[in-house]
């Protein structure tokens, strides 16, 4: 069954994690975009230029459509991917996760170097507050003056997000509704032969 339902968190966190004198500092941002993800990153790499790896992962879109990881020269596999897993298994989006490295001299082999990436990670998105957001769609109603109490009547009883409006001799009002709801309302609506009813976008 679709779920119109995805997890974000809300804002900006750290975690740490330490092993054998190595430092994992984990920084987790909410992200929309590619541009956004490098953004962030170019952030880190100022604040911690002395670290020795700055490795991430990011999910982007309600769909989890967009995933990276990169180890940014630790073994292939032992870094972003672990910081992958911790989102993926806490069923986040729109989220990078940068774990910075600082190394203490002893090397922790490939077990040792997964579950610090891992532990760092996971401890940023404990930190974090996680917000349910609903996948919404726009639509945009047109109608004369006289159907105004059929379509504020649909408002209502559907509980539809109202985004504008714009009342004159051809009424104009746009609505947001979760997008598993809205075949059935845009189906309501269209019963109504006086309006005209367009889909406008996916928010």
């Amino acid at each position: 069954m679709f779920s119109d339902k995805y997890k974000e968190i809300k804002s900006a966190t750290t975690g740490v994690y330490k092993e054998k004198g190595s430092k994992f500092i984990a920084y987790s941002f909410p992200v929309y975009s590619e541009e956004n993800v490098k953004e962030k990153l170019e952030e880190i790499k100022k604040l911690e230029h002395s670290a020795r790896h700055h490795c991430y992962a990011y999910i982007l879109n309600p769909d989890k459509s967009a995933q990276r990881a990169n180890d940014d020269g630790e073994p292939s596999s032992t870094a972003g991917k672990p910081i992958l897993g911790q989102i993926l298994s806490n069923d986040l989006t729109n989220i990078l996760i940068v774990v910075v490295r600082y190394f203490g001299g002893v090397k922790l082999g490939v077990p040792g170097l997964i579950r610090s990436y891992k532990t760092a990670a996971l401890d940023a998105i404990s930190n974090s507050e996680i917000i349910t957001k609903i996948i919404k769609e726009q639509f945009a109603v047109s109608f004369k003056y006289p159907q105004m109490n059929d379509v504020m009547r649909l408002v209502k009883e559907y509980n539809l997000e109202v985004v504008n409006t714009d009342f004159q001799i051809e009424c104009n009002l746009i609505f947001a509704v979760a997008k598993s709801k809205s075949e059935e309302v845009v189906e309501t609506f269209k019963k109504n032969h006086e309006l005209t009813i367009k889909y406008l976008k996916t928010v």
